[in-house]
């Protein structure tokens, strides 16, 4: 019967029973310790288990996907305007996350005696790295692109603070098997393809105990919040109603503003025909949360319903769903700060623009499965100092944002996709080519 049960079911179920597990050990004399000593250890592991798998898993996707871009002059004309626009859009959308979180600041709405009781969870980790943070401020503007290039990659390959000297040296790699010949490229590209095809299996084993992890940190970060207070496990839930309310807010800013200027600006199709051929497509990402799942059927639409060449779209959308997570990148920025700010740590304009740079180039390399963001945003977190075990705090409404972010990834790919063909000369007038449309449960 549990077998039936959808896992994203499973990871509500879980942390809505870590949830209550918690309530009743901060209202009953249970001791702490019992959580604290055999509940908590499961949510480790699956914390552990995730940030294993971070760096193969960002070497070997991003390898793969440069190196089947084709040939280097391709990205002469449609690859460099793709590239570009994808960039451009991620940039946008962690710069509107970060401003919506520093605007409304849903961290800091939890009291400061909260605050205290977060951080001292962390407090070997995070105090260390706030001093971390104060040195940077002393050094150069200019460190941060010394930082990104490594003096020894295999040594990067074994920090997950240093992700984006691992995603440097996975770009190269990609853009020289572009460059020797193809006999000699295909053996290695078929090696790191055959690894991304191992790492997304791995992924797929770790999220079975996702259920069980989330339920264990759940249930310890009550317990541990709560203290001699039990009102602070309330505030925090408070606070994360409004986290979730800001990161929706954001991605609904996306959807409805965002691509919708740029289609205007770039193309002369109307932006309501145009969610409503991706409807189909948006549907099935809400209900997967799987960008890669849903590529044919948006392949599909942008085809039958757009106008788009399959030449265009076979090159734009699959290169989408590896390195445009628009969606994704959004909800890094904002709950990367928003843990910052609960756990009491002020971040510099210097780490705010890390954490744009860094999402940029980690969702290069985010795979389009469902759980992926939370490796990715693993690797935010530790770029800018903040601890990696914070996700605790954001892993309730994940699923639920996973859902949404989707939508926007699926979007954004075949708003950039739109708009390439259209610099092409390939849509008919801007109009929608009329056929016979899907309907939304096909």
């Amino acid at each position: 019967m549990l077998r039936k049960i959808p896992l994203h079911t499973k990871i509500i179920i879980g942390l809505v029973l870590g949830l209550i597990f918690g309530l009743v050990i901060i209202k009953t004399s249970i001791p702490n310790s019992f959580t604290i000593d055999f509940i908590k250890p499961i949510g480790t592991i699956f914390i552990n288990s995730l940030k294993m798998i971070a760096v193969p898993l960002v070497l070997a996707s991003l390898i793969v996907g440069v190196s089947n871009l084709g040939d280097v002059s391709k990205l002469s004309r449609i690859g460099g305007k793709t590239i570009a626009t994808y960039l451009c859009t991620t940039v946008i959308a962690v710069s509107i996350g970060l401003i919506l979180v520093n605007v409304f600041q849903p961290g800091k709405s939890l009291p400061a005696e909260t605050r205290e009781n977060l951080m001292s969870l962390y407090e070997g980790d995070a105090g260390s790295r706030v001093g971390q943070a104060a040195e940077l401020q002393k050094q150069s503007p200019l460190q941060p692109l010394v930082d990104i290039v490594p003096d020894n990659v295999f040594r990067a390959t074994t920090d997950n603070a240093a992700m984006l000297q691992v995603v440097f040296f996975a770009i190269l790699v990609g853009i020289a098997l572009l460059k020797i010949p193809k006999a000699k490229a295909d053996p290695v590209v078929a090696f790191f393809d055959g690894m991304n095809e191992v790492i997304i299996q791995i992924v797929n084993f770790i999220m079975l105990i996702a259920p069980y992890g989330v339920f264990a940190l759940m249930a310890s970060l009550i317990v541990e919040i709560a203290g001699d207070n039990p009102d602070s496990a309330l505030q925090l839930l408070l606070a994360l109603l409004k986290y979730t309310l800001v990161v929706v807010g954001g991605l609904f800013t996306l959807i409805l503003v965002v691509y919708p200027g740029i289609l205007m600006a770039f193309t002369k199709v109307k932006y309501k025909d145009f969610f409503q051929a991706i409807r189909p497509a948006q549907l099935l990402a809400f209900s997967t949360s799987s960008s890669s799942a849903t590529l044919p059927v948006t392949m599909k639409q942008v085809e039958e319903e757009l106008g788009v060449s399959e030449e265009v779209s076979s090159f734009v959308l699959p290169l989408g769903a590896t390195v445009n997570m628009d969606g994704t990148s959004l909800y890094q920025g904002v709950a990367a700060v928003f843990i910052a700010q609960a756990l009491g740590m002020d971040l510099s304009l210097t780490q705010q623009l890390m954490i744009v740079l860094t999402a940029t180039l980690a969702s290069i390399g985010s795979a389009g499965v469902p759980g992926a963001g939370l490796i990715m945003l693993i690797i935010v977190l530790e770029s800018i100092g903040v601890p990696a075990a914070g996700i605790a705090l954001i892993i309730a409404p994940d699923r639920i944002l996973d859902m949404f972010r989707t939508v926007v990834n699926v979007t954004g790919d075949a708003t950039v996709c739109t708009i390439v063909a259209s610099t092409e000369g390939e849509l008919p007038d801007g109009l929608i080519r009329k056929s016979n449309p899907l309907t939304p449960n096909e």
